[in-house]
């Protein structure tokens, strides 16, 4: 696997950056990404994730395109409206970089699910927008030792975090969550976002999968990232690890 000429000219501005260069760049088309829901947040990070060069995306989601979608969804167009998320997020790919293998589940990822879906996946961006959901790929996620991207927007704010919670210092998505499935939840269509929010939190999710593979600056695992557009104010805090969490005990998750 070599950079051609064309990559050349199509990475020359990541190449250019000393932190990521042309090891950078293999290291991405190399990868693996499994990117949940290709909504507000998905949408945007599968776009730039696809311009970045990785090599292959595993793109989840069991929806069609709607016309409310296109306030918010950006990889896709008035003409994409009644046809699958996954196959119209495939065209849109396709058309920015035809040199991207996309695998494509039509389907609602749970925790029965999960691990097959998620097989190969070198880090896991999650941007669905229920809460048993992301407790399902989170767990997955944890047992296969994968970091997890977690990012999640409502009305004008967003938050972002990075999970490696198999690591002795660092925590799971259950650290910060708690486990209850059944909490009380309100959507986007009851509550309402600002479109531009999720691009915002969908760019930065893509930026937090490109330092998981690549190793730019800070590591940012155990870290909460949360973002408040009214107040024009980006927060960061950092989040501890559960002495009670089933992340904590030892070889509760061992390698391999």
């Amino acid at each position: 696997m070599i950079l051609t000429n064309a990559d050349l000219d199509r990475y020359a501005r990541h190449i250019v950056l000393k932190e990521v260069g042309g090891a950078g760049q293999m290291a991405l088309r190399r990868a693996t990404v499994a990117v949940i829901g290709a909504g507000g947040i998905g949408s945007p990070a599968l776009q730039y994730l696809a311009a970045a060069g990785i090599g292959r995306l595993i793109v989840i989601d069991d929806d069609h395109v709607d016309l409310s979608n296109l306030q918010r969804q950006t990889i896709f167009a008035t003409d994409d409206i009644g046809q699958p998320k996954v196959a119209a997020a495939a065209l849109a790919i396709a058309g920015l970089n035809p040199t991207v293998d996309v695998v494509m589940h039509r389907a609602r990822i749970d925790a029965g699910n999960a691990p097959k879906l998620l097989a190969g996946a070198d880090v896991v961006l999650d941007g669905c927008d229920n809460f048993a959901t992301r407790l399902a790929v989170a767990d997955a996620a944890l047992a296969a030792r994968v970091p997890l991207i977690s990012a999640a927007v409502g009305q004008f704010e967003g938050q972002l975090a990075t999970f490696r919670g198999w690591e002795a210092d660092k925590p799971c998505y259950r650290c910060f969550v708690g486990g209850d499935p059944d909490r009380a939840e309100a959507s986007c269509a009851e509550q309402g976002v600002l479109g531009a929010m999720t691009g915002v939190l969908g760019s930065l999710a893509a930026l937090e999968v490109m330092r998981q593979i690549v190793g730019f600056g800070d590591d940012s695992a155990g870290k909460l990232l949360l973002v408040d557009a009214l107040a024009f104010r980006f927060r960061t805090l950092t989040l501890p690890k559960d002495p009670g969490c089933r992340c904590a005990v030892p070889h509760a998750y061992p390698a391999g």
